[in-house]
């Protein structure tokens, strides 16, 4: 009597977790939607932060999760969709806010951009182990803030460095945080769909 191992499910390099899902248009939109409507549920987990006009959010997360599992090009559409949106008056944004003139408008505009590089890297793979995924948060965090703080300074009137003060160092601890559960998430997830095969 032969006791063969169950054969273990190869995963390709150039596969986000959303390929993994039957291929349609209409997956590719429900994905978009749900990466856009999961980022605005998201935001609206906020706590405000004393002297900042920045809020702690989930949004960060959300994008950077939606950017890793969809790839470059739905996780862009997403936050697209999930930015424009917000501008024509949906209450989305962190706090229940909405339009284009806001003093934290710039760290939104940096997640459609982290959204589509951390993408284009976990097609690289980037998302399939802890010390690479914790690279690829870091990176799109750094995107965020790259664009987010100078926008905050120009919106506000504040020297680069009240910005980083206000728009960046308060918010580097539960940042290590959300990259810590992405770490855990992300690998895991690929370990659990290579186990079925």
């Amino acid at each position: 009597m032969s006791t063969a191992a169950a054969p273990v499910r190869t995963l390709r390099t150039g596969t986000v977790l959303a390929d993994l899902l039957p291929a349609s248009r209409v997956r590719d939109v429900a994905l978009v939607l749900g990466g856009a409507a999961l980022t605005g549920l998201a935001a609206q987990l906020s706590v405000p932060v004393p002297g900042s006009p920045v809020p702690v959010s989930g949004q960060t997360f959300a994008a950077l999760l939606v950017g890793t599992a969809l790839g470059a090009r739905r996780g862009f559409l997403s936050l697209a969709l999930y930015a424009v949106v917000g501008m024509a008056g949906v209450p989305w944004f962190a706090e229940a806010s909405s339009g284009y003139a806001m003093p934290s408008f710039g760290y939104i505009l940096g997640m459609l951009l982290a959204a589509t590089v951390v993408g284009a890297l976990a097609r690289r793979g980037a998302d399939r182990s802890v010390l690479r995924t914790a690279g690829t948060m870091v990176l799109g965090s750094a995107i965020i803030y790259a664009v987010g703080v100078p926008y905050l300074a120009l919106a506000t009137g504040m020297s680069l460095g009240q910005a980083v003060a206000t728009g960046l160092t308060p918010f580097l601890i539960g940042d290590a945080l959300k990259a810590a559960l992405a770490m855990g998430a992300l690998p895991a997830a690929w370990k659990l769909v290579g186990r079925k095969g």
